[in-house]
């Protein structure tokens, strides 16, 4: 008994030393990130590319090759970060843009004259790759437009988007009125559900890094009964996964902009209504049970 004693001991300490190495190596990161960070600050202010503009001129007239490449390094450096810091600026500020292009196909419609329109997403404090809707005209005498091509993700409704706002036009024989187009509010409304898309999946990734499923050594959060697993159910992050270690599984159902719907948990004795109190408490938002968590 007392050798079983000692080794649990000797586990426990292993496992505190190797969380306090993790730890430590979270904390180098997150200031190599804002050591990088304040660099970009420090090299985009004005006064700092005036100080290098000086010396870099005071230089070159002193005939110091060494110092004046140097100081020309920083200036192109400092170039780099302004022109980073205008791309950042513009993609936030014009999130959808327009352009043009031609199709090379020699069979295109409208003689291959198509319109892009490119979505800006970002998502935890980072840039996507864009997405890419490209329109064309394919109705004889009409300036209506359909969807050529798309790189949206298929959870995305940009068919139901699509017939909603940009209809086809009507028959000669339909006595209906005919449905007008509107590009710009169909672009507004698919950057809305690429943009709540990303914020759902991030969530997700929020909630497995505060139980402690995002850690290095891939071990779960101390608790009474530990979450092994959270994840996305369905293709469209609306109805999220957790598991837990002692069988127990629970669905997280939430709406389009991270509002709580309903949670089910089911155990070995059915529905398990104390799990649930337990993990959503007063929470109606799902980042209020990523937050949660992380205090537990």
């Amino acid at each position: 008994m007392a050798t079983e004693e000692i080794q649990s001991s000797d586990l426990s300490v292993a496992d505190r030393l190797d969380n306090e190495i993790a730890n430590l190596r979270d904390q180098v990161e997150s200031l190599k990130r804002e050591l990088k960070l304040q660099t970009a600050t420090l090299m985009t202010s004005e006064s700092t590319r005036q100080i290098l503009q000086d010396e870099y001129t005071k230089r070159s007239r002193s005939r110091q090759p060494n110092d004046s490449s140097r100081s020309q390094e920083l200036l192109a450096k400092v170039d780099e970060h302004l022109a980073h810091r205008q791309q950042c600026l513009y993609r936030a500020c014009a999130s959808i843009t327009t352009f043009k292009v031609r199709d090379p196909d020699p069979n295109a419609v409208d003689e291959g004259n198509v319109l892009g329109l490119r979505f800006e997403v970002m998502s935890k404090s980072r840039f996507l790759r864009p997405y890419y809707v490209m329109l064309n005209r394919p109705y004889p005498n009409s300036r209506y437009l359909r969807i050529h091509r798309h790189t949206v993700p298929q959870c995305i409704p940009l068919s139901g988007l699509a017939a909603r706002h940009l209809p086809p036009p009507t028959a000669k024989d339909d006595y209906d009125m005919p449905k007008k187009q509107d590009l710009s509010v169909f672009a507004r409304a698919l950057r809305r559900e690429l943009v709540r898309y990303h914020n759902r999946t991030s969530v997700i990734g929020d909630l497995r890094s505060s139980a402690g499923l995002e850690s290095r050594k891939g071990k779960a959060k101390e608790m009474e009964v530990p979450i092994i697993d959270i994840s996305a159910a369905d293709a469209q992050a609306k109805q999220i996964r957790v598991e837990w270690n002692d069988g127990r599984s629970g669905r997280l159902v939430i709406g389009d902009d991270g509002d709580i719907v309903r949670m089910v948990v089911q155990g070995e004795n059915g529905q398990d209504r104390e799990a649930v109190r337990q993990l959503l408490g007063s929470s109606a938002r799902i980042e209020e049970v990523a937050k949660k968590l992380e205090s537990s």
